[in-house]
C-alpha cells in the first residue's frame, strides 16, 4: 500500500509544483490546461496515459475541446502520495 505524504514531506512536494493546487475539501492536487484545439489536447492525455497505466497510478480527469481538467490523489493512500508528485511532474515536464 502506498503511504499518504504528510508533515514536511507534503509540504516540500507541494512546494515542488509550482502550476498545481490543493482540492478544497479533499487531500488532491489538481491543474487546468488549455491547448490550441482538440488534437493537441487529445494527445497531451494519450501520452500521459502511457505514462499513468505503466505507473499502475491513473488520474481524475475531464476534457472538453481543448481543456483538460486533472486532480491527483492516491485512494488507496487516503490522500497525497509520492506517486501524485510522481505523476504531476510527468505532466508538466510535457508542457
Amino acid at each position: 500500500m502506498t503511504t499518504k505524504l504528510e508533515g514536511k514531506a507534503r509540504s516540500d512536494a507541494l512546494a515542488s509544483l509550482r502550476h498545481w493546487t490543493e482540492v478544497p475539501g479533499r487531500d488532491a492536487i489538481q491543474r487546468s490546461l488549455k491547448f490550441a484545439d482538440f488534437n493537441h489536447a487529445w494527445g497531451f492525455m494519450s501520452r500521459v496515459a502511457l505514462a499513468a497505466e505503466k505507473a499502475d497510478h491513473h488520474p481524475e480527469w475531464s476534457n472538453v475541446y481543448n481543456k483538460v481538467e486533472i486532480v491527483l490523489s492516491t485512494h488507496d493512500a487516503g490522500g497525497l502520495s509520492a506517486k501524485d508528485v510522481a505523476l504531476a511532474k510527468f505532466i508538466d515536464s510535457l508542457l
